[in-house]
C-alpha cells in the first residue's frame, strides 16, 4: 500500500492543519501526523512530525498493554513531555502540554498519532486519528 497517498489523498491527514472545515476561511495552525509500525518503521508522516525514538515508542506499546507508567512519568514524542490525560487500554492515548496535545491510536500493527498545537483543534484531532485508527483495522492493518 503506498501510505504517503493513503493518509494524504484517502483520509486527508492534513485536514488536521486548518480549524475550518472551509479552505477559504482556514486558520493555519502547526500540527503533524504519522502512522508508525509497530515495529518502528514509518508508513507515512506529515514533514514536521518529530523523530521518536526506540524507546519513546517502547514506552508507549508499553502503555497501551500496562496502563499507568506514563501517567505518572509523563509521555515523550521527539523529546517532548506530554501529561497523559486518559489510556484506553489497548485503543487510545491521549495527552496535552498546554496548549498542544497528541492522540495516539492503536491497530493490530500500527500506532497512528495526531499532534495539534492548538487545544481548540484538540476534537477534530481525536475524530481523524481515531477514523484512520479504525480504518486501518478495517483494512487488517
Amino acid at each position: 500500500m503506498e501510505w504517503e497517498a493513503y493518509y494524504e489523498d484517502y483520509l486527508m491527514f492534513k485536514k488536521m492543519c486548518t480549524r475550518d472545515e472551509d479552505p477559504a476561511r482556514a486558520t493555519t495552525v502547526k500540527q503533524a501526523a504519522a502512522i508508525i509500525g509497530q515495529d518502528g518503521n514509518v508508513w507515512a508522516q506529515t514533514t514536521n512530525f518529530p523523530k521518536l525514538t526506540i524507546e519513546e515508542r517502547i514506552a508507549i506499546m508499553r502503555e497501551f498493554d500496562e496502563p499507568g507508567m506514563l501517567t505518572t512519568i509523563g509521555l515523550y514524542l521527539g523529546g517532548t513531555k506530554y501529561v497523559v490525560i486518559e489510556v484506553k487500554p489497548g485503543d487510545v492515548i491521549r495527552a496535552h502540554k498546554w496548549p498542544q496535545g497528541v492522540t495516539i491510536k492503536k491497530t493490530g500493527a500500527a500506532l497512528v498519532i495526531g499532534i495539534y498545537s492548538n487545544h481548540a483543534t484538540s476534537n477534530m484531532c481525536n475524530v481523524i486519528v481515531e477514523r484512520v485508527g479504525d480504518d486501518l483495522i478495517k483494512r487488517g492493518y
